[in-house]
């Protein structure tokens, strides 16, 4: 295993973070438990979850991920083994169940992070992630900025602040990062940290894929300069960057089978940058997987990537992945494809 520094702290995290949003949807319990079991044995130390989880989000399943890893917790005794890191809701009309309304004022966020510490069966959190920003902005799989409404958020990223320092100083929280943000929201956050004296963000968990690199347009730079580094999510495009969507049959149990509504990565073009890649890995004799995994893990603003899976073999593989180093052919060839078709999914 390869490890990096999270942010300016002292917490070395694997470079292959496991990903849990499948726990209590589409694995059990028992199998969430296994692929911990697998992962520490592995030697992935950093696991990533959320208030939300399990996905796609509904009430009846909402917190169920977190459960599960808390009786994980409860049943090894190695919560101290594990960097762990989970994320507070941001607004949204459908998700109300969790809190109404879903906000990032002082008290959102406590019932948050105590709801959160409960069902983890845990006294704190390494990073607590605010999941995706309070303000309307350009994400999930949104490309246009939604000009016209920025008077439907008023700055209150004091408070935000003044909120996380009060909990890490309570000891519940160790660290912070963001999620789904923009440049703007980035570079204001780190602004305001240095000039109040608050807790900077150690961490972007922002999507990031061979087809959707959208972070380097701004986000990248900031990450390096500023040491808050990407926790890239999506790395394999809810599966299409495996390649077993354009063989025959697409799997009656694959995550684009089984939720129809998820089409973020699945337009004509992102098929087609997908069946390039294909070329490329099998040219290199690596599989697809390999090749999209080992192009984030070899990137200087990644931190950790984010893998998630729904069988071993899978979890397995993308584990295995940190053991690939791809050619510099291979990458000036991906690099090819790249600029013919940029970011065909959003």
């Amino acid at each position: 295993m390869q490890y990096t520094t999270l942010g300016t702290t002292d917490l070395k995290v694997s470079k292959i973070c496991l990903g849990t949003m499948t726990f209590g949807r589409q694995n059990t319990e028992q199998e969430g438990h296994e692929q911990m079991d697998y992962a520490l044995d592995n030697d992935v130390n950093f696991f990533d979850t959320a208030e939300m989880y399990a996905v796609p989000a509904s009430q009846a399943t909402q917190g169920k991920t977190e459960e599960i890893i808390g009786t994980w917790f409860k049943s090894r005794q190695n919560r101290d083994k594990v960097i762990l890191a989970t994320k507070v809701t941001g607004p949204s009309d459908s998700m109300t169940y969790i809190r109404n309304p879903l906000r990032f004022d002082k008290a959102s966020i406590n019932a948050a992070i105590n709801g959160s510490l409960k069902r983890l069966q845990t006294d704190y959190i390494d990073l607590y992630q605010l999941h995706w920003p309070e303000r309307p902005v350009n994400s999930f799989s949104i490309r246009s900025y939604p000009a016209g409404q920025e008077d439907k958020w008023e700055d209150n990223f004091v408070e935000v602040l003044t909120t996380l320092k009060e909990l890490i100083d309570a000891g519940k929280i160790r660290h912070f990062g963001i999620s789904n943000e923009t440049p703007w929201g980035t570079m204001r956050l780190l602004h305001l940290a240095d000039k109040h004296n608050l807790p900077r963000p150690m961490s972007i968990q922002n999507p990031y894929s061979l087809l959707n690199r959208t972070f380097e347009y701004g986000l990248s730079e900031i990450a390096m300069r500023e040491k808050v580094g990407l926790l890239a999510y999506s790395p394999l495009g809810f599966g299409m960057l495996t390649g077993k969507y354009h063989k025959g049959n697409p799997p009656a149990d694959g995550r684009i089978t089984i939720f129809k509504n998820y089409k973020r990565y699945s337009s004509e073009q992102s098929r087609t940058a997908t069946a390039k890649y294909m070329e490329i890995a099998e040219k290199y004799n690596v599989s697809m997987a390999h090749l999209a995994l080992a192009f984030i893990n070899s990137r200087p603003f990644t931190t950790a990537n984010i893998i998630g899976a729904t069988k071993m073999w899978q979890l397995k593989e993308n584990i295995d992945s940190i053991h690939v180093e791809l050619p510099k052919e291979a990458l000036q060839e991906i690099e090819t494809v790249y600029h013919a078709i940029p970011n065909p999914a959003p």
